[in-house]
Parts: C-alpha cells; structure tokens; sequence
C-alpha cells in the first residue's frame, strides 16, 4: 500500500535532482519516507535522495517499491502550481500509480522495478578536505570553466576552494576564500572531474542552498545539499578523472 499527499513542488525536488542523471529509478516507499538511489548509465556518477514522510501532509506506506520514469512524472508535477496538492495512490495489482492534482487526475503506468539496475551501495569514504559553499557560488565557478574546457579541477589550498579548467588557448580560475565559505576544513584536494556531470547538478541545486564538498586526491567527490522547509536531502556522488604523467 502507498498512499500520500505532498506538494506539487515538494515532489517535483524530488523528480528534478534525480533527473540530471537518470532517466528512470527504483523508489522505496517506507514507513520512515520516500528513498531513491541510483547511478548514471555509465557508473561515473551516483545520486542518492531521501525525503521525510514528515515532508508529506499524508503518508501511508508498507514498504512498496516503484520504477518510474522520472520524466513522465515530472512533467504531471510542472502542470501544477507548487503549492499545489498532489495525491498520489498506487494500485500494485495493475503497476499503475494514480496522480490526482486539483482538477488533473492522470494514471502513471509503472516500470517493473526488476528491469531496473538495482541501487548501488553507497561509498563510504573519509574527505581528506570539505567545504561548504552556497549554490550560487558553485554555479559560478562551474559556468565559468564551462568557457573554457570541458573538465575542471576542484582543489583546496589551505582554506581556500579553487575551481579552475584549463583549455586549449584559455584558462581560467575561480577563488574562494574563507570569508566566501560557510566552512572550510583544509587537506589535501586536487581532483579532475566531468564538467558536463557537474553542470547537470549544478541545475539542481538551489542558489541559496548550503552545498557541503567532500573532496581528494582524484577522489570520488560528495556533493551534499538539502532544500528548505523539510525538503528531500541529496547527494552526488562523482568519480574523478584519472590523471596520466
């Protein structure tokens, strides 16, 4: 059994952050909320989402797993205002989940969750180095490269974060010092990493949000973030580029 009341927006969070990197997914409804975690087709990057059942204004769930195309799903919640209530219900025997959002009622035929690439575990690792970073800021340094290359390198120098990417002809740097960051816990960080997979995440973070770094020496980087108000909690995972002598 699955049956829920959430925002239109709230869930929407949800669909956005996974869906830089997936086009579909597995997702447990539980007693404790709603968690999703999947990879990119080519296993360079990972996402990993949990939202509350207290984020909810109705919660009912045993336990159900659900594949869904995220797109398709999405593009019911854009319909909506944000504030607008969706009631979602799902109707196991048939694999169809039921969408009911104001006058809207739309029947989402479900994916068979075997068919989908089960969850990766999760890497647990120790950061040599963190910061923390509003979005904004991270876009910025992310775009800024953009310009440039398509790769860019995320280090630490003391207690400061540098983005930088160096091109053909052009190169370019982004300085953040302490009085730019939230926290900054200085170690040894120098990593290379895809800037297309950072510029997809990069368009789901919020620009106010408090973005936590995890980073190395061609390190599998974290990228942690939390919308406001009770919002899903999410994090990236992606692995560095090798760097040849």
């Amino acid at each position: 059994m699955f049956e829920a009341t959430i925002r239109a927006g709230r869930l929407r969070e949800v669909l956005d952050a996974a869906g830089v990197l997936v086009d579909e997914c597995r997702i447990h409804v539980c007693d404790e909320g709603l968690l999703l975690r999947a990879a990119d087709p080519a296993m360079v990057a990972l996402v990993d989402i949990t939202l509350d059942a207290e984020a909810f204004e109705s919660y009912e769930a045993d336990g159900e797993l659900l594949g869904i195309e995220i797109d398709r799903l999405a593009e019911v919640c854009r319909i909506a205002d944000d504030d607008s209530l969706a009631r979602l219900e799902l109707d196991a025997e048939k694999r169809r989940l039921h969408v009911d959002i104001g006058s809207l009622s739309y029947e989402l035929g479900l994916l068979d969750p075997n068919s989908i690439r089960e969850e990766p575990d999760l890497p647990s690792v120790d950061p040599p180095a963190t910061v923390v970073l509003e979005g904004e800021h991270l876009d910025r340094g992310i775009e800024a490269a953009d310009m440039v290359a398509d790769h860019l390198r995320l280090r630490v120098d003391d207690d400061v974060f540098v983005i930088e990417a160096e091109g053909d002809t052009d190169d370019v740097s982004v300085e953040f010092t302490r009085g730019d960051l939230l926290e900054v816990a200085p170690g040894q960080a120098d990593s290379l990493y895809s800037l297309a997979y950072l510029t997809a995440m990069s368009r789901a973070i919020p620009g106010d949000a408090a973005v936590r770094l995890e980073l190395g020496e061609e390190f599998l980087a974290g990228i942690q973030y939390e919308y406001a108000e009770g919002g899903p909690a999410v994090s990236y995972h992606l692995a560095p580029r090798l760097q040849t002598a």
